[in-house]
């Protein structure tokens, strides 16, 4: 089976990786040459389009930033659709709104192909060691024909049903993330603030009830408050937290917190940090308190 990859930003190039070390024939696009050549050189093939991508594969893989994103390589005389025919499938494993998801689905549908949303749960780290949580939703037979392909990327599947479903569950996944590591920022503004030891801070966070990985990896690089390399940039968070805002008002549904926690990531974004990883959040916490 051959596959394409179209996107090879922080998780893009670790997960087309992960196919390409499990020996499956793929083709890569990207936008920058550094991120197209490090798969070269691990024996991917390399082309000129999006639409090149598709048209050589039999199931084509998109790992986009955000929903423009997403439409400049599916659209157009050189996008992923112009590529796809009877019988593929493509699969937009990027973070979006439902409705982008849907039109995905309807445009690939009216090309004659299958469409799969996935979007993951996971960072660089996870997307490295292929330990994602793939959320899938749509048509069921790509699902099925790509679980081999999947599984080289995660290690845990979920089909979720109808087109959109698997967009939905990983807004709210990701809403609740930004609101537990804003908590520990807080947290840690306020130990720091009282004269207490951070080191045993975290500590007593591990040993209770809301010990967690993630906790376990940011909390020490937040304490130090020193750099914060992007395993997920913030800047995607605060989009994730804005599409989750968007999609609980279209549902008549308050959020009070994400509201409150969707200020603190803008101005993050504001001080300069949409680049860093999203735990830098904790300066502007840190910051204000």
């Amino acid at each position: 089976m051959k596959i394409g990859f179209v996107g090879l930003g922080i998780m893009g190039s670790a997960m087309a990786a992960n196919l390409v070390k499990a020996g499956f024939q793929v083709t890569v696009w990207n936008r920058s040459s550094d991120a197209r050549n490090l798969l070269a050189g691990m024996g991917a093939a390399t082309v000129p389009t999006p639409r090149a991508v598709a048209e050589r594969c039999d199931i084509v893989i998109a790992m986009m930033a955000n929903p423009v994103a997403v439409i400049a390589v599916r659209d157009g005389s050189d996008g992923i659709l112009a590529g796809l025919s009877s019988g593929k499938g493509y699969i937009d494993m990027s973070t979006v709104d439902a409705d982008t998801s849907r039109e995905s689905a309807r445009l690939t549908h009216a090309a004659g192909a299958l469409f799969l949303e996935a979007p993951v749960a996971g960072s660089r780290k996870p997307a490295e060691d292929a330990t994602l949580t793939i959320m899938a939703a749509g048509d069921r037979e790509l699902y099925d024909r790509s679980l081999s392909i999947l599984e080289k990327m995660g290690k845990k599947l979920l089909f979720l049903g109808e087109t959109g479903s698997a967009a939905r569950m990983k807004l709210a996944n990701n809403l609740v993330m930004a609101g537990m590591l804003t908590a520990l920022s807080e947290g840690i503004a306020l130990a720091a603030g009282s004269g207490l030891d951070l080191g045993q801070f975290l500590d007593v966070l591990d040993s209770g009830a809301v010990a967690n990985p993630m906790f376990r990896l940011k909390g020490p690089q937040m304490a130090a408050n020193g750099e914060f390399p992007a395993a997920f940039p913030l800047k995607h968070m605060q989009k994730d937290l804005r599409l989750a805002l968007r999609l609980a008002e279209e549902n008549g549904q308050p959020l009070f917190t994400t509201a409150v926690v969707n200020e603190q990531y803008k101005a993050a974004l504001a001080e300069g940090l949409g680049d860093c990883d999203f735990a830098a959040v904790s300066r502007v916490i840190r910051k204000l308190s």
